[in-house]
């Protein structure tokens, strides 16, 4: 079943489009997809291209730039070998969508190179370069299979069309890339210890790169994926800030099992409640409000009202905060799941792949960050993220109704 599911995902269009009746559209969109597919790579890889080229002559210090293109291709190479793990799960499109961040992460990272962005967008490059090669190989390969089948074309014939279109335009990458470097730092200012010719380089190249990434976004997932990245902040903030700074001084370590107890307990209840009153996109609009709103209001009391207490208050106060967001948590993962399930029918695997990408970063992002900031500022952060998510998730409901007010 999955396999079915990945094998539709690589014969629709690499650029969603409205959906047609026309059969002859569905047939153009395999060559059409082809056109946008090459353009992509050749607009991302003469970005990065240029910049690998420029890496071990701008970045000498410490030898910074040639250690991070080794650490760029050892993590190449590991990665490499749970690729197409990585793909068949995720489709090869969200693949190659996923893979183009780290490129252009990795640019962003040159436009301050020093070893704390540097070796973190190598290390995360090689992942997503692995993933984007075995996306690339299988779509086109999928598709030119399509197009033989759907016009009774000689397979073979197809496949080496396709990709001989592909590598030609991927070839010319070094071409157009270093044009553009020659042209920008043709006055030798990057060597002379100025910036500014090199600050204006990777700029171009990171807006070559976001002219890539904006069409093959699904808009509907870009206005989820805040949505997405604030489920996993929240958790972590439970799980690393919640039960250090306000669990523990109130109640002692012990407290921590009873009050992260509350907090399953409603979690749980909330998520079978939740699930039982969601019937389509409006309930899901008001159940996820209702969850951000109890979750707003904890990040409010924590950020302008909370101190610890002594007494029967000191030990309600904590345990009330700890069952509003487990009914917070409970909500927003049940209804994403549902969301996701509802608009994604035909990615569904790729939908879900993307949840858990999101959840996971962000998590991470908390448990990396925890150490090096205040309480007030996480929480601060927290209600910044819970904004962004709210407002992504009313213009997705608002575009939705709209889609389906419209006359036919």
């Amino acid at each position: 079943m999955a396999s079915m599911d990945n094998n539709r995902d690589e014969e629709e269009p690499f650029v969603a489009a409205a959906a047609s009746v026309d059969n002859s559209e569905t047939l153009r969109n395999h060559t059409k997809d082809v056109h946008i597919l090459s353009s992509a790579f050749l607009l991302i890889f003469l970005a990065y291209g240029a910049a690998q080229n420029l890496e071990t002559t701008l970045n000498t210090k410490d030898d910074m730039g040639t250690i991070s293109l080794g650490i760029l291709y050892v993590s190449f190479t590991f990665f490499s070998l749970i690729a197409s793990s990585v793909v068949r799960f995720m489709g090869s499109k969200n693949a190659v969508l996923l893979g183009t961040s780290g490129y252009w992460l990795f640019i962003a990272a040159n436009l301050k190179p020093i070893w704390y962005t540097m070796v973190p967008a190598s290390l995360y490059l090689g992942f997503a370069a692995s993933i984007i090669w075995v996306g690339q190989g299988t779509y086109l390969t999928s598709t030119a299979r399509s197009q033989a089948r759907d016009y009774h074309l000689h397979e073979g014939t197809v496949i080496g069309n396709f990709n001989g279109e592909f590598w030609g335009m991927f070839a010319s990458h070094q071409f157009v890339g270093n044009l553009i470097s020659l042209a920008i730092l043709r006055n030798g200012t990057a060597l002379e210890g100025s910036t500014s010719g090199t600050t204006l380089l990777f700029t171009v190249f990171l807006c070559s790169m976001t002219l890539v990434i904006t069409p093959l976004l699904d808009v509907r997932m870009l206005l989820i994926i805040p949505l997405i990245a604030y489920s996993g902040l929240q958790q972590a903030f439970v799980w690393a800030e919640f039960t250090k700074e306000i669990v523990t001084p109130a109640l002692g370590v012990s407290g921590v099992g009873g009050s992260m107890a509350v907090y399953g307990a409603f979690d749980a209840i909330c998520s079978l409640t939740a699930g039982r009153l969601t019937s389509g996109i409006f309930s899901i609009t008001w159940i996820v409000s209702a969850g951000l709103f109890l979750q707003a209001v904890v990040f409010l009391w924590i950020l302008l009202k909370y101190s610890l207490t002594s007494g029967v208050l000191g030990i309600v106060y904590p345990l009330l905060m700890a069952a509003m967001l487990g009914i917070g948590d409970g909500v927003i993962n049940t209804q994403l799941s549902a969301l996701l399930g509802i608009l994604f029918k035909h990615d569904t695997e790729g939908a879900f792949a993307q949840l858990k990408v999101w959840q996971s970063a962000s998590i991470a992002v908390v448990f990396f960050i925890n150490p090096y900031i205040s309480l007030q500022v996480m929480v601060a952060i927290m209600l910044a993220a819970l904004f962004v998510a709210a407002g992504g998730f009313l213009v997705l409901s608002l575009r939705i109704e709209k889609a389906f007010s419209s006359p036919s």
